[in-house]
């Protein structure tokens, strides 16, 4: 059986909306890596999901991955919520367009490439993993600002 990669997700806004940044571990085949990114205007929401949305483009096709967030936004959007949108093209059950429409499109095309098992975990609790993508987000915010990490094109609030 092949082996599961580990994906630890988090994304950061300074302000809401403001600079953001996400940050990403990835653990496979014994070894870890890091992603961050940056977006000069954005919100915490779009951040979390592109966190994501890197991690699992960076990944071979038909990969086996848990996918732990700290977003209960994108583990119940991805769980739950999209496939009601999907079914009234994009609304909400309230009949308005669902926000980051372009990012849940982004994170149901990516993740439809795997085999995703999402899972959550409380922000900001001690657990090791959570908190260095925490870091990676926050330090994407801080490099970003410095022009030391690019601006992700979709990071921008839509």
């Amino acid at each position: 059986m092949a082996e599961t990669v580990e994906i630890f997700t988090d994304g950061a806004c300074s302000g809401n909306p403001g600079p953001g940044g996400y940050g990403a571990l990835i653990r496979q085949a014994g070894g870890e890596r890091e992603l961050s990114g940056y977006a000069p205007h954005t919100t915490n929401n779009r951040m979390e999901l592109l966190a994501a949305v890197r991690a699992l483009e960076s990944l071979d096709e038909g990969s086996g991955v848990k996918l732990t967030t700290d977003s209960r936004y994108m583990r119940d959007g991805i769980t739950k919520w999209i496939h009601g949108w999907k079914k009234k093209n994009w609304r909400t059950a309230a009949g308005k367009p669902v926000k980051n429409q372009d990012l849940w499109k982004a994170l149901d095309a990516v993740s439809s490439r795997h085999k995703v098992s999402w899972h959550w975990v409380e922000a900001h609790a001690g657990h090791a993993e959570n908190e260095r993508a925490d870091q990676l987000a926050t330090g994407g915010i801080t490099k970003g600002r410095m022009g030391k990490l690019p601006v992700d094109p979709m990071g921008k609030e839509g």
